[in-house]
């Protein structure tokens, strides 16, 4: 599928949440990945964060970014897992308008081709809330490069055709 290079070019607002118990600004190699990646592409780092693996603060997180005009897609890594304390896909679930189950479905389609059927243990998700997009991505650096470079590269590029997510920004909150 092309970019179509007579269309203009719309750098997103993305802020970025890493769920961790154990990662610091100082290891948190996912997160600057997810970072490297949205920069490089013309995008806006709004805001970056780590929180540790508790739903309720997973959720308090969103809210606030989901109600700030200046964040338009949020991307978390980390707590997608199927473990006691893997909690990030219920604390989108309490926030999310929308889900939008082709990403996790794509996402386990192209992590086979990478890691065969592991791929299997990510509950990777995305959805809509209050018109913000937001995307669960795994917590390794592989997982989020794959999600990136597969998927939200030509989604969060309003060139890609024949659709994108972008285009339908100015549309998530009509009723």
């Amino acid at each position: 599928m092309p970019i179509d290079e007579s269309r203009a070019f719309v750098p997103v607002r993305i802020a970025v949440l890493t769920v961790s118990d154990s990662r610091t600004a100082a290891d948190d190699r996912s997160g600057d990945a997810l970072v490297d990646r949205l920069t490089a592409a013309g995008h806006v780092l709004a805001d970056r964060r780590i929180e540790r693996d508790d739903k309720s603060v997973i959720v308090a997180r969103l809210h606030a970014w989901i109600d700030d005009p200046e964040v338009d897609v949020i991307l978390t890594t980390g707590g997608t897992g199927v473990t006691g304390r893997d909690v990030t896909p219920e604390a989108l679930a309490q926030v999310q308008d929308k889900e939008i189950p082709g990403f996790g479905e794509l996402f386990r389609w192209l992590s086979y081709q990478t890691i065969g059927t592991s791929t299997i243990q990510s509950r990777a998700t995305a959805c809509v809330a209050r018109g913000t997009y937001i995307f669960a991505l795994p917590g390794s650096t592989g997982a989020v490069k794959d999600a990136w470079d597969g998927i939200l590269s030509t989604q969060l590029d309003s060139r890609f055709r024949p659709c994108n997510f972008v285009e339908l920004m100015p549309r998530l909150l009509e009723r």
